[in-house]
Parts: structure tokens; sequence; C-alpha cells
């Protein structure tokens, strides 16, 4: 992996996007002194010696004073669009990382299964795992999203609300599960005829114990390179969500839904849309490239690609 310096180069700028998404509040409390849902519509600040509306009369907001306070510039709320980015971030990153290991464990869970016990198992999972697959991804997240976010969600005693990030982690979560449990139980299917297999069947070890200490190790390396493109999948499909409103609901924002609000005002403030779309943008292909890095790195003969 060393060798591989671009994988690392890369590796390190998604870091470095992380960290600087996770220092949002101090940039919010001690630099821009405002916060990501603030709106500063009727207010005015110096720039150049000048003072200057955050938002003009024509309701054209101000652009980037590359300085504290709004240094890329407001939106047409008014709002900090640095501060808006940064905490936008957190949720992005939060929901694309959550959504993934969510759907790494179900379908590890899945495929092992499937894989193993073959027969009426297989077949009822494979028949759930295309059901889901059978669906474009983006119109199943939409139908979700739309349809989770005006009720919420009730599993008995727990409750959550729509406008909550748990119902993007789920949603993606669960339309992303084909993607991993196939490939996931396809190798289980060839695993489980090797002979350490075999030889912990000779020695009587029960099929959990086969599944968990045998077979899950030798999925490693394939379930890290996994994991690592889920991330960047399910960080863009969030902003899919989002830009079509059906992930982020306000007053949170993401990535996705900054891209949204810009949409309108692309001619006359492009910041407000290049701004986001640049940071989505580093953090997948950073996560791509250093995914593809990883894969050579475990194992140069592999041939491992997630597509949607």
């Amino acid at each position: 992996m060393r060798r591989n310096r671009i994988a690392l180069l890369f590796g390190l700028l998604f870091v470095l996007l992380v960290g600087v998404c996770l220092a949002a509040p101090l940039w919010a409390n001690h630099v821009a002194h405002t916060g990501p849902t603030e709106q500063h519509l009727s207010e005015q600040i110096t720039v150049g010696g000048e003072r200057v509306n955050v938002v003009g009369l024509d309701g054209i907001p101000i652009g980037p004073t590359w300085r504290g306070e709004f240094f890329l510039g407001a939106d047409l709320n008014g709002r900090d669009v640095m501060v808006r980015l940064l905490y936008g971030g957190r949720n992005s990153l939060l929901i694309g990382v959550t959504a993934a290991l969510i759907t790494t464990l179900v379908s590890v869970a899945l495929g092992l299964a499937a894989g193993y016990f073959r027969g009426r198992v297989d077949l009822v999972i494979r028949m759930l795992l295309d059901i889901v697959w059978s669906f474009p991804v983006i119109i199943l997240g939409v139908a979700l999203g739309v349809t989770l976010a005006m009720g919420g969600v009730r599993i008995g005693p727990i409750a959550i609300s729509g406008d909550s990030l748990l119902i993007p982690i789920l949603i993606i979560a669960v339309v992303s599960i084909p993607y991993v449990a196939r490939p996931v139980r396809g190798q289980v299917l060839t695993l489980r005829e090797r002979e350490f297999v075999e030889a912990a069947r000779a020695l009587a070890v029960g099929p959990l114990r086969i599944m968990f200490s045998e077979l899950l190790p030798n999925l490693a390396s394939t379930l890290l390179v996994f994991f690592t493109l889920l991330t960047a999948n399910a960080v863009l499909l969030e902003a899919a969500l989002s830009f079509l409103g059906a992930g982020v609901r306000p007053p949170n924002s993401s990535w996705g839904t900054m891209i949204e609000e810009g949409t309108d005002r692309i001619v006359t403030a492009p910041h407000l849309t290049i701004v986001p779309g640049a940071m989505l943008l580093l953090t997948v292909l950073s996560l791509n490239v250093f995914g593809d890095g990883v894969r050579d790195a475990l194992d140069p003969r592999a041939n491992v690609r997630l597509e949607h």
C-alpha cells in the first residue's frame, strides 16, 4: 500500500475533509460567530471598508468575503455558506459511514446464511435480494424517503421523526444491501467447499462457529474494500436524495440540500452550488481512489467492483 502514493494521497485528502468537517463548531463559534441555521437577511457587514447587505434588495446574497464572517458568502436566507458547508459535511459523512456500516453488517449476515446453508434459506434470501435489486436505486430511495418523511417511523416503543437523519441512513442502507450481499454469498459458496471448512465439520464444529470463525476471516479483505466503496456511494446517494427532497430534511443541511437550494441562483450566485458540489466531488473521488488502492494492496488479482 505504501508504494501506491496516489491512493495514500487521496486517503490523506479524505482524512483532511473529515477533520475540517469535525471542526465545524470551532469555525462557527470562534471565526464566523454564527450558526448553520441563523439568518442574517436584514444585516450588513463591512467589506473593503464599505457596508454591504448580506442579502441585497434584489435577493442576491453576498459572495465570498475571504475572511472570518461569510468566508464563502451567504445563501438566499442570509446564512453563512461556510458554516453550513461544514455542518452539512458532518451530516453527509455521518450518513455515508453509518449507512455503509449497516449495509455491511446486514449483507454479511445474509450472505453467510445464504451461502453456507443453501437450499431453502438461500432461495428465500435470494428472492428478497432480487426484489430490492429489481428497483432502480434512486427511484426506490425517493419513494421510501418521501413516504417515511411524511409520517416518520414507529417500531414498537421506538419512534423516529420524519426529519431525523436516521431516515436517510436506513433508506441508503436498505437499498445498498443486494450490492454487497450477493458477492458475499458467491464467495461463501466457494469457501464452504474448501478443506479447512470440511475439517471443521469433521470435528463436529457447529454452523455458526464455522461461519464466523472460519468463513468470515476469509472475507475480511473483500469487506474492507466494499466498505470503502460503499461509503463513497452512500455519500453520493444521500446527496442525490437530498437534492430531490427525499433525503436530509430542513433545518438540517447536507451537501445535497445545499446544491438543491443553490440551483435557483446558479447564474447570479454560482458559489451556492459550486462549493458544496466541489466538496462532494473531492470526498467521493478520494474514497474511490483510496478504495481502489486498498483493493490492489490486499489482492492484486482481485476484481472487486461496486457499481449501481
